[in-house]
């Protein structure tokens, strides 16, 4: 029952100390978070950023186009049906932090809904003085009167957990409450609920996850919460789901072994039933079907199915030993399972046909077959399809790309069509651009396809300022999308946008991201590296004029571009990143990575981390591109030490560096609206400066 939420979580890990420390790394000061004298540090280091790039005529323009933008009323509120209301959380200019409100389905067809305010996180912080961000709210199934709201404090990923009663709308005083701490809770019923949090001393993991999973009973105390599954301490997680259909109830405990490996359980009867599949199989619950998703060859009841597929069986059948799956998707060299919703009585399934979606609807018929009819979709960019609720079979389509407002529909499987809901206003003028997409060859020979967004007729001259992304990790799918920010800070800037599908990602199946974990890393490098020679051998841009930006595990990618082909490239963006590969899986979330990029403490596997390690293979004596790294202090997830490491080790060895740190948001860059705008006016102002 592998969550989306395990992706790049993070919390406080007690790993231990280095025993292959040598020589003594002389920054280590700077990991002390909230240290006096790192702060110093930092605050210094903001003041030269911010006086630099503020100054730019560039900047403000930006800024206050981006905040326009972030604080649209324009924006698709997209909802959450739960019972009778569609729910939304909204931030604009009047709301700082943020509402949570709810309207009908009828209104909400409006191009003005009616909203009702549930919860006003403003007030709430005022009220309270805390710097309240919100996190989400689980609410209660079948009755939907009740709420676990989780909110955190500055944008970490620590929550605070509390029972909220959606009809008096107000925290309910004698409900379930929950202290800061990473944490997962699941309503199991009216007055229960599963817990996974910090229990005391010796009940996290070494990631930092909770490793205890109890059921606390209303009115009992939690320390007195009964045991239901305990991990060890080395797992990664260990974690509660509840999966609620109407007519199906059923419960599971993960533990998560590693970041891709897991032991997955039924609860029945109070009784824990292990599910004999593959370890680094995701499954999930539809209606009386178990569904497994491989990451690799499975062979079992003599037959094997390939990496990648879905299978599904009825769960009495497996229960009673029954492995005859039917496969409900099949792979393709270049086409690969992207999403699978389920609504009340189908399955629809979306998949990447060279990072293309398609979409079909899949049935459960009585001879146990399944049926399989095309969901006809919008012609253009990314498709999104996602069930509505669980008692209806309507189900929310997004449609986007590059260049075309994000689209929000409605429809009902078994009736043809969709009804148009919302649509994005054009925060950018798209006439003149055109998306194309190419492909470049990589080191291994490997084709690697990119999207490039720019002029029509662009001159082939090299002139042209060219921003390149990525990721390349975690099986993540990078598909194309419309984002006002960009096309209003670069694209109509005359810059053009380029989106790189490299290996690592999830673009064409697990084969894709498995072709460079651990000791295969150097794959996802050499991609993106083929993808700027490709743009440079097209005389798209010229290294002068050719940029990068990443973050997080994208942001590890920004670094070993820096580092290893500093001659590529005329200015670097790194935000939120992981730098120190030595140190990472002793700092916050790292050890529970180790399943993507391997232990740096064993010594066979340090060997290849360290030949792309960004912070270990800096050099005094090569010209680097400048770089402006970018963190934030509350970043709970990927430790700030890494960016403020690595800028001050090259400023040590006299490189042109700038570093800006963000003191409240946490790994998305910003608690709300405002920081998010000053965050990116930064990125792209330093990266106009450099570039053009």
């Amino acid at each position: 029952m592998r969550t989306p939420a395990l992706v790049m979580l993070g919390l406080l890990s007690a790993r231990g100390s280095l025993a292959q420390d040598a020589p003594a790394d002389p920054n280590l000061w700077l990991e002390d978070v909230t240290g006096e004298r790192a702060l110093d540090w930092v605050r210094a280091q903001n003041a030269i950023t911010q006086k630099e790039l503020e100054a730019s005529p560039d900047f403000k323009p930006i800024h206050d186009r981006l905040l326009a933008i972030y604080d649209s009323k324009e924006r698709i509120p997209y909802v959450s049906k739960r019972g009778d209301y569609y729910y939304n959380f909204w931030r604009d200019a009047q709301h700082t932090r943020g509402i949570w409100r709810r309207t009908s389905p009828e209104e909400y067809r409006k191009s003005e809904p009616a909203w009702e305010t549930v919860l006003d996180l403003d007030a709430l912080a005022a009220g309270e003085k805390e710097n309240w961000v919100w996190k989400g709210a689980s609410v209660r199934y079948p009755d939907y009167t009740r709420a676990l709201v989780s909110l955190s404090r500055g944008g970490a990923d620590a929550d605070v957990v509390r029972e909220f009663d959606l009809s008096a709308k107000a925290f309910v005083s004698d409900g379930f409450v929950l202290p800061e701490s990473k944490l997962k809770v699941a309503w199991r019923d009216r007055d229960s609920i599963y817990v996974a949090t910090n229990f005391g001393e010796n009940t996290m993991t070494d990631s930092g996850y909770p490793r205890i999973v109890k059921l606390w009973l209303r009115g009992t105390p939690l320390d007195q919460a009964a045991v239901v599954f305990e991990g060890q301490k080395a797992d990664v997680a260990v974690n509660a789901l509840v999966s609620d259909e109407p007519g199906f109830h059923r419960e599971f405990i993960e533990r998560s072994i590693t970041f891709y490996t897991s032991e997955n359980y039924l609860v029945d009867g109070g009784k824990l039933v292990r599910l004999e599949i593959p370890a680094d199989s995701t499954c999930d619950s539809f209606r009386d079907q178990l569904t497994v998703t491989l990451r690799t060859d499975w062979t079992v009841g003599g037959r094997t199915y390939p990496a990648g597929a879905l299978l599904a069986i009825a769960w009495d059948k497996f229960l009673a030993g029954g492995r005859d799956f039917a496969v409900l998707f099949h792979p393709g060299p270049r086409v690969a399972l992207d999403a699978v919703s389920g609504t009340r009585h189908h399955l629809i399934v979306n998949e990447l046909d060279n990072v293309r979606n398609r979409l079909y609807v899949l049935t459960p018929e009585a001879d146990m077959s399944w049926s399989r009819v095309a969901l006809p979709a919008p012609e253009f960019g990314t498709t999104a399809v996602t069930a509505v609720e669980r008692e209806s079979d309507d189900y929310f389509m997004t449609a986007t790309d590059f260049l075309t407002p994000s689209s929000l529909y409605v429809g009902t499987v078994g009736t043809p069509g969709q009804t148009l809901l919302k649509q994005l206003p054009a925060y950018f003028p798209a006439d003149g651009l055109e998306v194309t997409q190419h492909e470049a060859v990589s080191k291994d020979g490997t084709r690697i396809p990119y999207f490039e967004v720019a002029r029509k007729g662009l001159a082939a001259d090299g002139s042209a300022p060219t921003l390149l992304t990525g990721y390349g990790g975690f099986e993540i799918s990078m598909t194309p999308y419309y984002s006002g920010g960009v096309g209003a800070a670069w694209l109509e800037r005359g810059g053009v946008y380029v989106l790189a599908n490299i290996r690592g990602g999830g673009e064409f199946g697990p084969a894709w991201h498995q072709a460079a974990v651990k000791e295969k890393r150097q794959h996802t490098y050499d991609d993106f590296i083929a993808v700027a020679e490709d743009l440079v051998k097209r005389q798209v841009t010229t290294p002068k004029h050719l940029g990068i930006m990443g973050g997080s595990n994208g942001g590890l990618l920004m670094g070993v571009m820096l580092t290893q082909r500093p001659d590529l490239f005329g200015a670097v963006v790194c935000q939120v990143p992981l730098l120190d590969m030595r140190r990472y899986s002793h700092l916050l979330a790292g050890a529970s990575w180790m399943g993507e990029y391997g232990d740096p403490d064993i010594p066979a596997e340090w060997a290849y981390i360290s030949k792309y390690s960004p912070y270990q293979n800096t050099r005094a004596d090569v010209k680097y591109p400048r770089v402006l790294f970018l963190t934030s202090t509350r970043d709970d997830r990927v430790h700030p030490g890494h960016a403020r490491k690595m800028a001050a080790r090259l400023e040590e060895e006299h490189h042109d560096v700038l570093y800006y740190e963000n003191i409240e948001g946490g790994h998305s860059a910003g608690a709300n609206n405002k920081e998010q705008a000053y965050f990116f006016a930064l990125s792209y102002t330093f990266l106009l400066n450099q570039l053009r």
